[in-house]
């Protein structure tokens, strides 16, 4: 396994991220466990969650994946194989939202206390906080770093204005910057991205773990037609804006290239946003160690020029 240095911190991590959020939700403990179990066991290090997570689920008041992440650490001997993310920032009810400091501070005990840590690894503004002055939020992140309680700080759907005058903030005030930046891109949603937010981030050495590598299952080539979005809650919530005449002749190039490396179109879409320029890891999840293995083999596949340029075209 290779790792990537991420953003100009000391953390190095796995060129795939498990995506966190399914941890006690679509993917109950003990199945969690397993995950886990083989993602570390196949050499991959990254896993990122929230505070948030899985807030959204009834019954659930958020930090349910933290807490599975936690006990499972408890098993032993596995602290020193993983870096963990986690996030600050989404509304978790009771007005506890945003980033300022003693909200942050509130936020990070709550968080180490759940993952069962002394120290996370790599701690996120999980969505910008424009109430906030920007140098206070830093600041609050400066002060966990120095206690020990954190190692590196990151961001998450910034945009690249509000990024550019954060790293700003922190070079002109001696303050830890952000060392990556978590936003929205795959092989549909590139504009937005590749735009501004790619240059500043590789400009700045800031390191890129994108979620949403496969556009809520639809480069997966299971949701070809408005019929196959509705058998899916999922797929009928996120996947129509992808059934359009762009989104298919993705579809198309993705399983061209997927027929000649014999690999499946979401692994192939997975390849293609790791040899991206910018990015240092994207975000996936899996709820079965069939769909780990999946991933697992997508990490290993290496497109060539021509199926680059192929899906490059296609997504233009």
């Amino acid at each position: 396994m290779q790792y990537r240095n991420l953003g100009r911190s000391a953390l190095k991590v796995s060129p795939l991220c498990f995506g966190g959020n399914v941890f006690g939700w679509t993917a109950d403990e003990r199945t969690s466990y397993s995950l886990l179990d083989a993602w570390v066991d196949a050499g991959f290090n990254f896993i990122d969650t929230a505070d948030v997570y899985s807030r959204w689920v009834p019954g659930h008041t958020g930090g349910e994946s933290e807490a599975v992440i936690g006990r499972w650490l408890q098993q032993g001997g596995r602290r020193d194989k993983v870096v963990i993310a986690t996030k600050v920032g989404m509304d978790m009810g009771d007005g506890r939202v945003g980033l300022k400091p003693q909200r942050i501070r509130e936020a990070v005990e709550a968080s180490l206390t759940r993952l069962q840590v002394d120290c996370i690894d790599l701690y996120q503004a999980h969505k910008d906080d424009e109430a906030t002055p920007q140098e206070e939020t830093l600041q609050a992140f400066a002060a966990l770093i120095k206690e020990g309680k954190v190692r590196a700080i990151g961001a998450s759907n910034f945009t690249a204005a509000r990024l550019s005058e954060a790293l700003e903030t922190s070079q002109r005030l001696g303050l830890p910057r952000y060392e990556s930046l978590q936003p929205l891109y795959n092989l549909y949603d590139r504009a937005d991205f590749e735009a501004e937010l790619a240059p500043l981030c590789i400009r700045e050495e800031v390191g890129v773990i994108n979620f949403y590598s496969l556009a809520a299952g639809f480069l997966s080539g299971k949701y070809r037609t408005p019929e196959d979005a509705a058998k899916s809650p999922r797929g009928a919530a996120n996947v129509k804006k992808y059934l359009n005449p762009r989104g298919l002749k993705i579809l198309d190039a993705l399983d061209q290239v997927a027929e000649r490396t014999g690999h499946t179109p979401a692994q192939v879409a997975v390849a293609w946003v790791m040899a991206r320029p910018a990015i240092s890891s994207p975000i996936a999840s899996a709820t079965s160690l069939a769909q780990l293995e999946q991933l697992v083999q997508a990490a290993q596949l290496k497109l060539d020029a021509e199926a680059m340029a192929l899906l490059d075209q296609a997504s233009t």
